[in-house]
């Protein structure tokens, strides 16, 4: 893929970038010069890697999938000007 000094004109406007013509020419090889390296990348045989999260070797952190409360009921309606069982009580809106 190659990138002509109008697709960098263009790119510029869409990211609401001011490009000067001399900056645009200067991006253009720049651009080519590195949509050569992603194709090289493209070359590269990776069908046994697998997918890494991180370059070191770590497990992620798990916590245990359990249902709770929270244990913070009381916590939560402390301030609620009425309660009930610890649910808040709001007043009847709809007859």
């Amino acid at each position: 893929m190659s990138v002509d000094l109008q697709t960098v004109k263009r790119v510029a406007h869409l990211a609401r970038i001011a490009v000067s013509e001399e900056d645009a020419e200067r991006m253009t090889g720049e651009l080519n010069a590195i949509l050569g390296f992603v194709e090289q990348l493209n070359e590269v045989d990776v069908s046994g890697v697998e997918p890494m999260t991180s370059v070191t070797p770590m497990e992620m952190k798990k916590r245990s999938d359990v249902v709770t409360d929270g244990g913070k009921a009381d916590d939560i309606v402390a301030n609620a000007p009425a309660t009930e069982e610890n649910f808040f009580l709001v007043p009847k809106v709809v007859e």
